[in-house]
């Protein structure tokens, strides 16, 4: 069965090459990396492939899963949770097989999200910096102490579940909203409505999915509502925000910090090297000049353990399709 894997990059090759010959030799899986993203320019190379894997900013909109569709594509496996990027009811009008991998090392993305959080609060970052050029000031490197903190975690899914637990380890009040109640939040923190984790929390952290619900769930009226000087961390999807009105609240000092692991309009940045390119995104280019806003560039899943998983459930998703199987991840 051969696979165009879109978007790959040399650790994918890595660990889907490794977890391959380790555990799914006798799937007959042959991988054809391609560093190129999915869209209507890049079917051609999916020719003569039974299957195509896909990431989080490749294009599978019904004229992309169409022209799949005709160069023989039979299946669509995702290495990532969300499906936003996918149509789905294209997609099973054309009779493709679509899975996801559901969840991978919550642990990572939770663990990075308190990264983030510590290293704005205690401006590690800056003081790395500093001290490189022989500066030890400790003049503007002012932080606050986590314990004590009113935190909020929306979304109480694996991921959210992990952040609440790290936050109360740190000393915190955790607060989580999530619109489909998980009762085994409750003995991490207390379940609010959205108004009274935004007005109550010093940290709001996202961690949910991009749906129509979701979109901008962020936006200039919740901004308003959140308590005056309050942190924003977002490691999920970049639309979960409105990136303007951020800058904005950011201007106004309503927000004190802001730490983002994903951005609206990531899929002409992340994954690639432009450091010798001028970036033309003059949204993006303003919320750098920020001094208390951090960005990394979707790293957040970035550990052995979860590419590894990912690669594990990614091939297991293939035997599924290929012996006909719905499998627990199956989306169409």
């Amino acid at each position: 069965m051969h696979v165009t894997v879109y978007s790959a990059q040399p650790y994918d090759r890595q660990y889907l090459e490794e977890v391959r010959a380790a555990h799914f030799a006798e799937a007959g899986i042959e991988w054809r990396f391609q560093a190129a993203t999915l869209n209507a320019g890049t079917v051609a190379l999916a020719q003569d492939s039974e299957a195509v894997c896909v990431f989080v900013n490749d294009v599978l909109d019904a004229g992309v899963l169409e022209a799949l569709a005709r160069e023989g594509v039979k299946a669509v496996v995702l290495r990532c949770a969300g499906y936003n990027n996918v149509d789905l009811d294209a997609a099973k009008r054309l009779g493709l097989f679509v899975a996801r991998v559901p969840a991978y090392s919550p642990e990572a993305v939770a663990e990075h999200a308190m990264a983030l959080i510590m290293t704005l609060n205690r401006k590690t970052h800056r003081a790395f910096n500093r001290v490189r050029e022989g500066n030890f000031s400790l003049d503007g490197l002012l932080g606050s102490t986590l314990h004590g903190k009113t935190a909020g975690v929306v979304g109480a899914g694996r991921i959210g579940l992990v952040m609440a637990r790290l936050l109360q380890g740190f000393g915190c009040r955790v607060l989580g909203y999530d619109p489909f109640p998980n009762p085994a939040f409750d003995t991490l923190g207390e379940r609010v409505d959205l108004d009274t984790l935004l007005a109550q929390a010093d940290i709001v952290s996202l961690h949910c999915p991009l749906t129509e619900d979701t979109y901008h769930l962020i936006n200039a009226p919740a901004l308003a509502k959140m308590k005056p000087g309050a942190m924003l961390v977002n490691t999920s999807r970049g639309a979960l925000i409105d990136t303007q009105a951020v800058i904005e609240a950011l201007k106004s000092r309503q927000l004190s910090a802001l730490a983002i692991d994903v951005y609206e309009q990531e899929s002409e940045l992340f994954f690639h090297d432009h450091s010798a390119e001028i970036i033309d995104d003059d949204v993006f280019a303003r919320l750098m000049t920020f001094p208390n806003v951090l960005v990394t560039g979707h790293q957040g899943f970035f550990t052995v353990e979860a590419l590894r998983e990912i690669a594990e459930v990614t091939c297991s998703n293939l035997v599924a399709y290929r012996q006909g199987e719905s499998g627990p991840n199956r989306l169409t």
